[in-house]
């Protein structure tokens, strides 16, 4: 009996000593946000990349955790001497993971997609100055330009220029099929989404098996989840105050770091009173931006006075013209016939930054005679009532796009700055590929958008994760919005 028992015992340890060794195949990433869809190419949503990008979705170039831009799906390009024309050349045997060939024809079906004057690509400007997209074999794509574009190569990098096949594009919003390491296999909205590892990768095999990705919005819940260790990752973790907590034990790993998310008051230009730029000049010394970094974030953030990531070289400090000085703004509200102020909205997407920070902000803007009515709306509803629909006075959102400030030359989107001179300079900086140049116009854009006091300008996002001890290979910045999983591991 004896010796049954200890086979018993043995199979028994056997047994966990797989279950354990099978834990450390696979991961639970949580997320604040759930994706609207799984199409990052048609819409706005950054929780689409949070899930997606290079995990299952590959462009021709692509971010690494430090910003750079390194080759994607393209092994190698040449670049005419005049800029205008990009020659790639694909890697070879890449399949998409229904089993179909991705070529030079996914390649120019993609980007032609991207262009189209029916294109709902939410950064279908990315891609403006395409002028043709040719597949000269299989594994050669030829990109024609209108002007040199010293960001072309960078725009690529995007999530929104990401490539997908004819073949499966009517279900990418639901069954996404692209070329990553890892394939979708289930989503449980509201819950969770799936993936596996792609076996006929085409590049290095990622080390984990499985990945799945749950979606907690509330910060308490997100506390517990992490403190009960019942998810291994919280990528973007909501409740900055608990920080301390985890950096104090050693279960946990604590990652801070910095994202690509100017976090804004975004402001209705077309709509009055904020047609008026005494009133948004006065909007932005109403802010007390430390104050919102404090209270919001606990004190994580970078206060900006435009639209530009204070990591990026070429950031300008500007902070000093927009200073908080609440009698400056009833002053510049006097004179824009608003001495008894007047009345707005809020809309206040889910993140903690927003909805905390829209408190805060209510409260300020209220000391200066400005009442913000507050409205707490999910992201389905923000994309359609502020980013499509338009219908807001004030808002607060982190744009997360890498790089962005371009998106202020399109007088369509959703906080309707049109400045035929911001245009004018967006053009030529597009044209300019000389570096010093390149800087000179970025600032002179930078100075130009926190003069017009087009949006009130908060603070830079900081990327703030919280880990198990055990996980490795994660990024610390955010250089995209994304959770980048092809390198991640388990130490042994």
């Amino acid at each position: 009996m004896l010796h049954i028992r200890s086979l018993l015992l043995g199979a028994a340890t056997a047994a966990l000593l797989a279950g354990a060794s099978y834990a450390k195949d696979d991961i639970t990433v949580a997320l604040q946000l759930e994706p609207p869809h799984l199409d990052p190419t048609s819409a706005a949503a950054g929780a689409i990349d949070s899930v997606l990008y290079s995990n299952v979705f590959e462009g021709l170039m692509r971010f690494m955790g430090d910003g750079s831009v390194v080759g994607g799906l393209a092994k190698s390009w040449d670049i005419s001497d005049d800029g205008l024309v990009y020659t790639f050349i694909l890697h070879d045997n890449v399949l998409f993971h229904d089993g179909t060939t991705m070529d030079a024809e996914d390649v120019q079906f993609s980007l032609n997609r991207a262009r189209a004057d029916d294109s709902v690509n939410a950064q279908k400007a990315l891609f403006a100055g395409i002028t043709d997209v040719s597949a000269l074999d299989a594994a050669t794509v030829v990109v024609t330009l209108a002007e040199p574009n010293g960001n072309f190569l960078f725009n690529l990098a995007w999530g929104d220029a990401v490539i997908v096949a004819p073949e499966s594009i009517e279900t990418i919003k639901q069954t996404p099929i692209g070329t990553g390491a890892f394939k979708f296999v289930n989503w449980v909205q509201g819950d969770k989404i799936e993936l596996v590892r792609n076996e006929d990768y085409w590049g290095a095999a990622p080390a984990l098996e499985k990945a799945t990705f749950k979606f907690i919005s509330d910060p308490t819940a997100a506390f517990a989840a992490v403190m009960a260790e019942d998810v291994d990752v919280f990528s973007g973790f909501p409740a900055p105050e608990n920080l301390p907590q985890f950096e104090a034990d050693p279960r946990f790993q604590v990652l801070v770091g910095s994202t690509e998310g100017e976090t804004i008051l975004s402001t209705n230009n077309k709509m009055p009173p904020f047609d008026n730029p005494l009133v948004r000049q006065a909007l932005a010394h109403a802010i007390d931006r430390q104050a919102i970094v404090d209270g919001a974030m606990f004190g994580y953030g970078t206060p900006i006075g435009t639209h530009f990531a204070p990591h990026n070289p070429a950031y300008v400090d500007l902070k000093a013209g927009s200073a908080y000085d609440p009698e400056k703004a009833k002053a510049l509200l006097a004179e824009a016939g608003f001495a008894d102020g007047f009345e707005t909205t809020l809309h206040l997407p889910p993140p903690s930054y927003a909805r905390r920070g829209g408190e805060i902000i209510a409260a300020q803007l209220a000391e200066v005679g400005i009442k913000a009515e507050i409205t707490n709306v999910e992201w389905a509803q923000w994309l359609e009532t502020v980013f499509r629909g338009k219908n807001f006075g004030l808002t607060i959102v982190s744009h997360t796009e890498p790089m962005d400030i371009n998106i202020y030359a399109n007088p369509e989107y959703y906080f309707q700055y049109d400045n035929p001179k911001f245009q004018e300079l967006m053009t030529t900086l597009n044209a300019t590929t000389d570096p010093d140049a390149r800087t000179a116009l970025m600032g002179d854009a930078q100075k130009m958008i926190s003069g017009d006091y087009v949006n009130g300008y908060l603070f830079q996002l900081a990327a703030l994760s919280v880990a198990k001890a055990g996980v490795q290979g994660l990024w610390t910045n955010a250089p995209t919005q994304a959770t980048d999983l092809t390198g991640v591991s388990w130490a042994d």
